[in-house]
């Protein structure tokens, strides 16, 4: 039973490394991110409320992410497993999660922090070339991410669930390390 859920600023290759994980260990890559982009595109009722977040470069909030979260997880495919990318992103959420994972009946997961450093992680987000990338937006998301979401690594190594990984390296050796925390 493969559960992973990804910690790391924007931009650390958590996306990256979830969908490579997922087709080795053949379960769902959850992608918060991926998501809200397609509310967004179909212009859905949450779609329009994270809009004017996400432009901001804010977090959209809990309460719009957990209902997304919630229902995707208790879809028949993640019963043998899951890979959440972008989710938990601050200490309510990551308990909303437990509280879910208990419900569900869901346990095991490992929590992995892909450390990245600034100037990495900016970098890469303007070479994505996505419109909401400016690198004004992309410091701001890392000052939220700083603020809001690295809390989780003390949550979590408080529980012995976490476990980091430079993710400062080549796409194959991050690959590598985590396979080898996935196997243990």
């Amino acid at each position: 039973m493969t559960r992973i859920i990804f910690l790391g600023p924007p931009g650390a290759g958590k996306g990256t490394q979830a969908k490579t994980l997922a087709d080795d260990c053949n379960i769902p890559h959850i992608s918060t991110g991926d998501i809200l982009r397609q509310a967004l595109k179909d212009q859905t009722a949450l779609g329009v409320k994270a809009q004017s977040y996400m432009d901001k470069g804010e977090l959209v909030p809990d309460e719009l992410v957990q209902e997304m979260v919630q229902e995707r997880l208790s879809q028949v495919d993640t019963k043998s497993g899951w890979i959440l990318d972008g989710f938990p992103r601050t200490v309510s959420q990551a308990v909303f999660l437990e509280e879910l994972l208990r419900k569900l009946n869901q346990h095991g997961e490992k929590v992995i922090n892909l450390e990245v450093p600034d100037e990495t992680v900016i970098a890469r987000l303007l070479e994505r070339g996505r419109k909401d990338d400016s690198q004004e937006v992309i410091r701001h998301r890392l000052e939220v991410y700083r603020s809001q979401t690295a809390p989780l690594i003390d949550f979590y190594s408080s529980r012995q669930t976490l476990v980091s990984i430079n993710g400062n390296q080549s796409l194959e050796e991050v690959t590598a390390e985590l396979k080898k925390v996935i196997a243990s």
